[in-house]
């Protein structure tokens, strides 16, 4: 399971929603679906494309399926909805904790998918081959998954699996489960896919 987004060396953990009551409070949706780790933020950056607010938390409360928090310098709902659609962004040690088997967004893309192919059962060592990249991380209906630019120089695919019908790299779904899904070694930028017919 992935949880917030990361640009830079900042984290998106929720985004900016509509106002809520005549100070310049407004909605927050947590990218990660929790909600307690953005109520104790004392600062934030709010940040839309390339334009980016430092501002100082006043208030943040959790509320039935949001928060709604007041931001310094933010004191009417006009100015509050000005800032629709904004990041909320803070520095990684203020994220959402990960548990196991969760990883932020950031740290699955440009991974490379790896498959572990042995020729003669368990006797020889097993070098990894290269499937493709992720380039994105995707909700999905039962849970994440995987956007993969498929590799052209992967032999172990067929043209047709790694290649549109024009010859472009083809991009393929791959659910992020255990059973589709084995090792990822965020620090070797690495993710090993556990069946190649995922991929057809």
């Amino acid at each position: 399971m992935a949880a917030d987004v990361i640009v830079d060396d900042q984290l998106t953990v929720g985004f900016v929603r509509k106002p809520h009551g005549l100070s310049g409070e407004f909605c927050v949706e947590s990218a990660s679906g929790y909600y307690e780790h953005i109520e104790v933020l004392k600062e934030v950056t709010l940040r839309k494309g390339t334009e980016e607010k430092k501002c100082r938390v006043e208030s943040a409360k959790i509320g039935h399926a949001t928060l709604y928090m007041k931001l310094e310098g933010i004191d009417s709902p006009e100015n509050a909805q000005k800032f629709s659609g904004y990041e909320i962004r803070v520095p990684r040690k203020f994220a959402a904790p990960l548990g196991k088997n969760e990883w932020y967004v950031t740290d699955l893309l440009k991974c490379t998918l790896v498959y572990y192919e042995s020729k003669n059962g368990l006797k020889d060592k097993v070098l990894p081959i290269e499937i493709g990249t992720v380039t994105d991380v995707l909700e999905g209906g039962a849970g994440d998954l995987l956007e993969v630019s498929l590799s052209e120089s992967c032999e172990i695919l067929a043209e047709n699996i790694r290649k549109t019908s024009s010859g472009k790299p083809r991009k393929v779904l791959v659910p992020l489960k255990d059973e589709h899904i084995g090792k990822v070694d965020v620090k070797a930028k690495t993710i090993q896919l556990m069946h190649l017919w995922i991929l057809e």
